[in-house]
């Protein structure tokens, strides 16, 4: 009876360390057939290599006399593979798609903030456009809110988020977190786990980021919801600014993008969290479509006192952004119904605490 907890201790154990060992597999057989040689019969070799040697490790767990010596080289197989994953290094030094090829960066003085090369191309279709880029010199005294934009294309659960800094007089700047992808290169969720993207913001005009998906993208067709957050200017500020630090941090060294942990919407509640009234993490963050209803539930949002659904209804903005197109007064234009005028937003009538 006494042998009994212990076999069943070494069965959990042992099926413990399968699982390991096959996580361990299947990770290294991907990152090889994703960021491995560009040699594709050897790259595609290697991967094969651990599948196998994970499946031989995995058959010797039952048996005693094999077990020590299959996890002892499996164990070197992994090392090898981790020194190697490490020696992946990101660089600004690619040929990249037309759309990131331009680093933006900012000069800092006090309050006085000039943002390089803010993105806005001229668009004849998602393809087809002519590529633009301006300065303009922002004051931070005269930030007057920040809206955050929601994208959908493949259900509720899903968004692309990003922010729109306003500074009066219709003068929006959107900061879109994004991967920077090479001439011929694809978007995928899967490969974007395993160091083949760098980290971009998209700084741009408004006309550009949010018309180039309202009227430009249709396959799939993406619907845009631009909400007002509410709280203290100063969380705006020291948002701003964090993001302009960011953006120079990356324009100096640069990082990758990662699917789960880097990304447009993880990223920003990271900057985020230089405001002392941030959110905790929420499991929202990751299904970054329920994001604004998890803002609305926290009190983050200006609701006009409206149910969840009629605000969503009101802040959706494709119609109004396909009527204005490229029209000089976009910003306010998108926000006709939909956001209350500059002049009546008080200093703490949003937050960027998130």
């Amino acid at each position: 009876m006494r042998k009994t907890p212990i076999r069943i201790a070494t069965f959990v154990g042992l099926l413990l360390l399968g699982l390991l060992v096959l996580a361990a597999g299947v990770w290294g057989a991907l990152a090889l057939l994703y960021a491995g040689p560009r040699d594709e019969p050897l790259r595609n070799a290697l991967a094969a290599g651990v599948a196998l040697a994970t499946l031989l490790a995995l058959g010797a767990l039952p048996l005693h006399r094999w077990r020590r010596t299959m996890l002892g080289c499996y164990l070197t197989l992994f090392v090898v593979l981790l020194v190697w994953w490490h020696g992946i290094e990101p660089s600004n030094q690619r040929d990249w798609l037309a759309d990131v090829a331009v680093l933006p960066h900012a000069s800092i003085e006090g309050d006085m903030v000039t943002v390089h090369d803010i993105r806005n191309f001229d668009y004849r279709s998602e393809t087809d456009f002519t590529p633009a880029w301006y300065d303009r010199r922002f004051d931070l005294r005269q930030l007057q809110g920040v809206d955050l934009v929601a994208v959908y294309w493949m259900g509720p659960a899903i968004a692309h988020i990003f922010l729109s800094f306003d500074f009066g007089k219709g003068d929006h700047l959107a900061v879109s977190i994004e991967t920077r992808k090479e001439k011929g290169e694809g978007y995928s969720t899967l490969k974007g786990f395993f160091r083949q993207y760098e980290l971009y913001y998209v700084v741009a005009d408004e006309r550009d980021v949010i018309r180039l998906r309202t009227n430009y993208r249709h396959d799939p067709p993406e619907d845009v919801y631009v909400y007002r957050l509410k709280g203290d200017l100063d969380n705006g500020r020291r948002l701003f600014l964090e993001y302009m630090q960011r953006i120079n941090e990356l324009h100096e060294r640069p990082e990758f993008y990662n699917t789960l942990t880097t990304n447009c919407t993880t990223t920003i509640w990271m900057n985020t969290r230089v405001n002392p009234s941030h959110l905790p993490f929420d499991w929202r963050i990751l299904a970054s479509g329920y994001l604004p209803e998890f803002l609305y539930e926290q009190g983050r949002l200006d609701t006009r006192g409206l149910p969840f659904a009629e605000l969503q209804q009101q802040v959706h903005v494709n119609a109004r952004a396909q009527a204005a197109d490229s029209a000089a007064d976009f910003s306010r234009r998108i926000r006709e119904l939909s956001q209350p005028s500059s002049a009546g937003v008080a200093s703490d009538d949003f937050d960027t605490g998130q």
